[in-house]
């Protein structure tokens, strides 16, 4: 079993898990240039709010360091950006999806950002 069929294992359970609960879901996807996050509607069907480190805002944010999208103080930066788009939104609860990669670096640097701007998870 190859890491990336591994990953998508993971991850499969985790959705389970999460449309069993009904709640909205915060989705993560990374790359190595960049890291993406949408919240999703309970039913999966509809994006609500999406953040990620190829909007202009963040890019402009991010314009003296190195990188400028695929390290942790982007991740940070992407993640307080969907809490306020959230937060506008009407939406201040979700369940943190993280496509079966790993707590740690850049993933958990967005949730850590996403719930210290207040989102809920």
């Amino acid at each position: 079993m190859d890491k990336n069929v591994a990953r998508l294992r993971r991850a499969r359970q985790t959705r389970l898990k999460i449309r069993e609960l009904r709640a909205n879901r915060l989705t993560v996807h990374r790359s190595n240039l960049h890291i993406y996050a949408n919240i999703t509607d309970a039913d999966g069907a509809k994006v609500l709010v999406s953040a990620s480190s190829l909007e202009a805002d963040v890019r402009a944010q991010l314009g003296g360091q190195s990188g400028r999208g695929g390290n942790t103080g982007a991740a940070a930066v992407v993640g307080k950006r969907l809490a306020e788009k959230a937060l506008a939104a009407g939406i201040d609860t979700v369940a943190f999806d993280r496509g079966g990669f790993r707590f740690h670096g850049r993933v958990k640097a967005l949730a850590e950002a996403a719930r210290e701007a207040g989102l809920k998870f």
